[in-house]
């Protein structure tokens, strides 16, 4: 794995999922939550005043909810000491930071998986300089966007490394 945490630690965040995402009411959500928008369960010290109860409240898409420690990232590395409740436009810069390292940390996090498989020593390198390569993107969306159609490609190439029951199951799940 690469030098990025992607695991999350709320504890070490702002409660940025809680106010820089958006959510539509349904099966995973009991209420629309517009993005940049405090969900009303979250509490002045950034925590869910409703943790322990997310699925029976109809908050299922929250529990199963993971940023792979972009929150963390954006509040101790971006934004040391600061808090989006100081002011409008750095909540805006955090949530859009936010929302950035979210894929970034997604991203990263295929990419170390991808370690698993037998990968010839040039996909080996090249799954390693794209780990790094976001790693050092940090929350620039540009640098990220390009990053996202880099590391498709990639894995586009390593299809052929899967086993052919894994490719007729995402064929038979694709076609459903």
């Amino acid at each position: 794995m690469g030098g990025l945490e992607l695991r999350a630690d709320c504890a070490r965040c702002e409660g940025l999922c809680c106010v820089g995402l958006a959510f539509d009411q349904g099966a995973a959500f009991a209420f629309d939550k517009p993005a940049d928008t405090p969900c009303r369960y979250l509490s002045d010290d950034s925590c869910c005043g409703v943790h322990a109860a997310l699925v029976e409240r109809g908050f299922s898409g929250c529990a199963r909810y993971d940023c792979f420690g972009a929150g963390q990232r954006v509040c101790t590395e971006l934004f040391p000491g600061r808090s989006w409740r100081e002011s409008p436009e750095l909540a805006r810069r955090m949530f859009e930071a936010f929302r950035v390292l979210q894929q970034a940390h997604e991203l990263s996090l295929l990419l170390c998986t991808a370690s698993r498989l037998e990968l010839s020593p040039s996909q080996s390198a090249r799954r390693e300089e794209l780990e790094l390569e976001l790693e050092r993107a940090g929350a620039r969306a540009s640098d990220v966007d390009r990053l996202v159609a880099e590391v498709r490609v990639f894995f586009q190439e390593l299809r052929a490394l899967l086993p052919d029951r894994v490719l007729a199951r995402r064929r038979f799940l694709l076609a459903s």
